[in-house]
Parts: structure tokens; sequence; C-alpha cells
């Protein structure tokens, strides 16, 4: 029952932070593989579900609003594509516990550019 209550609330949490603009996906990660024991692989691919509804939606809005360089996704499609294949391929033909090591230097390294950021903007 604790489990349930956890995953509502990252759920929760996340679907703020992502109407926020901000990551949430790596909320509900962290949650994931932290607190509720799941394989790095299947958070990832849950994570991937979750974030594709809120993708959407941003790519209609951006288009409405006329925010999107037709020429730039032209160019850059493919490349995200195979990027994107390549590291699914990656991912499930790697152990977990190697996947976790290089996500958290990821996001450690992430956390510490945003603080960076926003510390520098104070001065």
């Amino acid at each position: 029952m604790t489990e349930f209550f956890i995953a509502l609330l990252a759920g929760f949490g996340a679907g703020v932070l992502s109407a926020w603009g901000v990551g949430g996906g790596t909320l509900l990660l962290l949650v994931m593989t932290l607190f509720l024991h799941v394989e790095q692989q299947t958070a990832q691919a849950i994570n991937l579900l979750f974030f594709l509804p809120a993708a959407g939606a941003g790519l209609l809005l951006h288009r409405k609003n006329g925010l999107i360089d037709k020429t730039v996704v032209h160019h850059a499609l493919p490349f995200g594509l195979a990027a994107a294949a390549l590291g699914a391929w990656i991912s499930t033909a790697i152990s977990p516990e190697l996947l976790r090591k290089p996500f958290a230097l990821l996001l450690l390294f992430t956390g510490l550019s945003v603080l960076w950021q926003t510390f520098k903007k104070k001065k």
C-alpha cells in the first residue's frame, strides 16, 4: 500500500514539474529506481511513456504558435531518430548495474549545472 502512495505522489509531482517545463521525468526515474526498486531499463521505459503525451501536447502548442523552425526539424530529425535507436539498443545490450553509474553521473552533472546557472544569475 505504501508503494502505491509513493508512486501516486511521484506521478503527481512529475506531472506538475512537467507542466512547469521542468524535468519531471527525472523525479519519476529517481523515485522508481531508489524507492520502488524498479530496474533502470524498466524505469526508463515507463518514463518515456509518461513523457510522450506531454511532449506531443507541447509540440502541438508550439506548432499552433508558429514556434517551430521546419528547416531545423528536417535537418535534426534523422540524427535524433538514429541517436534514439542507438541509445535504446545500448540500454538493452548492457547490464542495468553498468547503466546506473553513468546515469547517476549525468543527473549529478545536470543538477550542478542548473545550480551553477542559478548562482551566476543572482550575482
